[in-house]
């Protein structure tokens, strides 16, 4: 009997795939647009909602750690809110 011997080398090194604050933010913005749209049904939003909210708390960590600033609010639709620090008189 004969072997076959496979000759082809797998790649020493892997391509690297590279996640970032961006691509975690836009995942968050992607769940906004389709629950507005009515891609989820009533007994997945609980999911959804948490997994969406832990991303949103990790980028708003994150952010705030590279920016040197206090994460942002964010409003119950999920849009920035403007915070203002005001001056006592």
């Amino acid at each position: 009997m004969s072997e076959e011997v496979n000759t082809t080398e797998a790649p020493t090194e892997a391509a690297q795939v590279q996640l970032g604050l961006a691509d975690i933010a836009a995942v968050v913005q992607i769940i906004d647009i389709t629950t507005k749209r009515g891609a989820f049904e009533g007994p997945e939003l609980e999911a959804v909602g948490a997994v969406r909210n832990r991303f949103e708390a990790f980028v708003q960590a994150h952010q705030a750690e590279t920016e040197g600033t206090e994460p942002s609010a964010v409003a119950e639709d999920g849009s920035e809110v403007e915070v203002e620090e005001v001056e006592e008189a």
